[in-house]
């Protein structure tokens, strides 16, 4: 089992949270203005949409590396539409930028790879069971 990520409120902020993850430096999070929050962090959404991102750019980079391609860099973007999240359709559009590759059948492959990170797996392939509890 993994460490906890705590979340805590902070103080004189509206919506803004602290996030605490196994000693590493604090991330925050909070909400746009247009919902009442300060938006001064990614929101809860940007985080879900980032976790994908980054997990395609370290997947594709390692695969890269195991194969020694050239790999010089990834930039992955992230564009979310959400205008039918209330139906339950959720859109992200992912384009991936690969740097110093230039084979096509090396972007190709690296472009499959993407596909099966473990982020995108968990996304679209399984069963999330939430327990929340006070203490």
């Amino acid at each position: 089992m993994h460490p906890p990520i705590t979340v805590i409120s902070e103080r004189n902020h509206v919506f803004r949270q602290r996030v605490e993850v196994n000693g590493l430096e604090d991330l925050y999070a909070d909400v746009p203005p247009i919902v009442g929050g300060e938006g001064s962090a990614p929101d809860p959404h940007d985080y879900f949409d980032i976790a994908l991102g980054t997990c395609k750019a370290v997947t594709v980079q390692m695969y890269a590396k195991r194969k020694e391609w050239p790999l010089e860099g990834i930039t992955v973007t992230v564009q979310r539409d959400d205008s039918q999240e209330k139906k339950g359709i959720y859109k992200l559009d992912v384009a991936l930028t690969l740097h110093g590759i230039e084979d096509p059948e090396q972007r190709a492959r690296l472009e499959d790879i993407s596909h099966r990170c473990p982020i995108q797996r968990l996304m679209t392939q399984s069963t999330v069971e939430i327990a929340t509890r006070l203490v």
